[in-house]
């Protein structure tokens, strides 16, 4: 019976993941800034569930409810670093404090829970980090460069976080899933940039109706992508990414392709930046 941290389990990929998770039989400690949400949906499971109030900036939240996790079940074996919170708005247009929410809880929030789930799993010699990115992750898009950046970020944390623990018996993976029929895209999750500059109403502005318009239609089912978290989470072993639903592997192979194109044609500059070699 292995036991599952999960943040922002309240709604979303980590409320379905928490539900498949706790009918197999495993355990879970359920995070969210409210509770009540988890244990209103989930509280039929008993003492398999723990569902713990943390707000993933507040180390000391973060501590104690690793430590409530350890004390009830005895350990972690598989952190999912779901919580999260979205921006749309052109980079001109988000102002500093808008920036530094956003970061504080994609980036600085999954540090401070990883750092702290660490020290467990290294005294198991065991353990696997799930960190929920997004194909923003690694594709940018106009009007999404804020959150973007956070998610370019989970995955170079990720990247290297991954080598670092391999030789532990740890691993860690990012997860990139395109758009899904969660609720990221309502105003509880999803934030916009207060200023709004008519110069960018083709690009940011288009990406703005997007959300507006595409909110609980998008094409990726929840409750599949749980699944498929669950399966990585438990093979025997995790790709470095992986992207989920059709929009987000079309996006990385499109990305993929333009990459080798620039690199293709400007291949004779790069390389002809080095020393000449001597003999």
């Amino acid at each position: 019976m292995a036991t599952w941290f999960i943040t922002g389990a309240s709604r979303g990929f980590g409320l379905e993941i928490a539900r498949q998770v706790l009918e197999r039989g495993d355990n879970v400690v359920a995070t969210a800034r409210n509770p009540r949400g988890v244990e209103e949906a989930l509280g039929s499971y008993g003492d398999q569930l723990l569902a713990v109030s943390v707000d993933v900036n507040d180390e000391g939240q973060v501590r104690a409810a690793v430590d409530a996790a350890v004390e009830r079940f005895g350990g972690i074996d598989v952190l999912v670093n779901n919580a999260g919170r979205g921006l749309v708005g052109a980079v001109e247009e988000t102002s500093d404090s808008e920036a530094r929410a956003v970061f504080d809880t994609n980036v600085f929030g999954l540090l401070a829970v990883t750092r702290a789930v660490l020290p467990v799993m290294r005294a198991q010699h065991s353990g696997r980090i799930i960190n929920l990115s997004s194909v923003g992750g690694f594709v940018g898009w106009a009007g999404w460069g804020l959150y973007c950046a956070t998610k370019f970020a989970v995955e170079a944390v990720t990247e290297s976080l991954r080598l670092e623990v391999a030789p532990l018996g740890i691993q860690a993976t990012a997860i990139e899933p395109g758009p899904f029929r969660t609720d990221f895209l309502d105003s509880s999750s999803l934030h916009r940039a207060g200023q709004v500059i008519e110069d960018y109403e083709g690009s940011a502005g288009a990406m703005r109706s997007w959300a507006d318009g595409t909110n609980h239609a998008q094409d990726g089912d929840p409750v599949k992508g749980a699944t498929a978290i669950i399966t990585i989470a438990t093979a025997p072993e995790m790709p470095a990414r992986i992207p989920l639903g059709k929009a987000s592997v079309a996006d990385v192979e499109n990305k993929l392709a333009g990459v080798a194109r620039d690199l293709d044609t400007w291949r004779e500059l790069a390389l002809s930046t080095d020393y000449d070699s001597t003999t």
